[in-house]
């Protein structure tokens, strides 16, 4: 069994996690404990409210325990994980839910806990959150008759420790891009291997399409292809933080781009990398027809989709242009209504008393129009002869 979990913030977020059908064949609310909400989003929203008055920015511990196949836990199983992990954590009483989702033929049961202690007003300690997880699945795996499923922490028996394994965020962003964690790891690591400095790996990942960007909270973090972001250090098998950083140090992080910047021109590459790939596909289809239909039919496609292309961006200019006008349009509307009102500052800016001559011009022009406007839709008003003078009244 695998038990992970951690202290977390944002109950809307998590429970539209916990909620996504989209990404789980079923998903079953099971439980509700010591909240007067019973939904999902309620029950989470209204556990996170507790932390108001303490000083607690991570109000929820959410864990999630994963059977091993073939093994399916019973309800009661089910219910004493739950407890002893509960216990285990300090969390006894607290208010709590419980999920179970299954996919692809396995269930992974989630529960949320408030951290709060509310008889003292004090969050419950997440400190050892690890060893205690692993702690409690080896004692369910003997009392469930389970495999053994080594650990990093605990029982470690003289046993090597085993490769990390992928968090959470980590494995949904393998499913949205759809390049495995440990293919980039192998990939990087006999890169590294197979250079002989800092500039040379370098270069090798960029021929590889992988881009090497300056981290946030690491020194240095690789964008792939689909602009999934890897911590350098954890892709490459056997070396520490401490040691590629010194292997790194020939390159100027502060001239690399930044790990958003990197991701934007990741997905810019792919996207022109599929348009010529597209290109191709119709090139090829144009060598492929001897015939005069066939050639013709490989062009009318050809052309629909250039078409389609471009509407595309002039729809997206067309946007562009109505938003500025629209907000041209209220900066007028706010200088008449300051106008009125005999103010002198528009949106906090002093005017000066050139630009307020002018505003006076384009006003007083602006009311000149409307009232010639105005006379000129009046059915009763004497209009101007073509050669001078007035028209005859009728």
């Amino acid at each position: 069994m695998i038990i992970k979990g951690q202290s977390r913030a944002g109950p809307a977020a998590l429970a539209k996690h916990l909620g996504n059908v989209d990404k789980n064949e079923k998903v079953s609310l099971l439980e509700t404990r010591g909240t007067v909400a019973r939904d999902l989003r309620g029950a989470l929203v209204e556990m996170d409210a507790y932390a108001a008055g303490t000083r607690c920015e991570k109000s929820l511990y959410h864990a999630a325990l994963s059977p091993e196949p073939p093994h399916r836990l019973t309800a009661e199983q089910r219910a004493e994980a739950i407890d002893a992990l509960e216990d285990k954590l300090g969390l006894t009483g607290h208010a709590r839910l419980v999920v179970l989702h299954e996919k692809l033929g396995r269930e992974h049961i989630h529960v949320v806990w408030s951290r709060i202690d509310l008889d003292r007003m004090k969050s419950v300690s997440d400190s050892h959150n690890y060893r205690k997880h692993e702690e409690v699945a080896r004692d369910l795996e003997r009392k469930f008759g389970h495999e053994r499923v080594q650990g990093a922490h605990a029982e470690r028996e003289g046993v090597e420790r085993p490769d990390r394994t992928p968090s959470r965020a980590e494995l949904r962003q393998e499913e949205r891009t759809g390049i495995k964690g440990r293919d980039v790891k192998e990939e990087v690591t006999a890169l590294f291997r197979a250079s002989n400095g800092a500039g040379a790996f370098k270069a090798a990942l960029e021929e590889k399409g992988y881009i090497l960007a300056k981290g946030d909270k690491r020194d240095f973090v690789l964008v792939d292809r689909a602009g999934g972001i890897h911590s350098l250090a954890r892709r490459i098998d056997g070396i520490k933080a401490a040691e590629l950083r010194e292997y790194m140090s020939p390159i100027d992080r502060e001239r690399l781009p930044d790990a958003a910047r990197a991701k934007e021109m990741a997905e810019e590459r792919e996207r022109k990398r599929r348009e010529a790939q597209q290109d191709a596909r119709i090139e090829k289809a144009y060598a492929r027809g001897d015939d005069y239909v066939s050639q013709t039919r490989a062009a009318l496609k050809d052309h629909a989709r250039r078409q389609e292309r471009l509407n595309e961006g002039t729809h997206r200019h067309l946007d562009d242009h109505q938003r500025r006008r629209e907000a041209a349009a209220e900066e007028n509307r706010k200088a008449r209504n300051a106008e009125k009102s005999g103010t002198r500052r528009t949106d906090g800016i002093e005017m000066t008393e050139a630009q307020r001559a002018r505003f006076e011009r384009l006003l007083k022009a602006e009311k000149t129009d409307r009232d010639k406007e105005r006379g000129d839709r009046d059915p009763d008003r004497q209009r101007e002869a073509p050669g001078g003078g007035r028209t005859r009244s009728r």
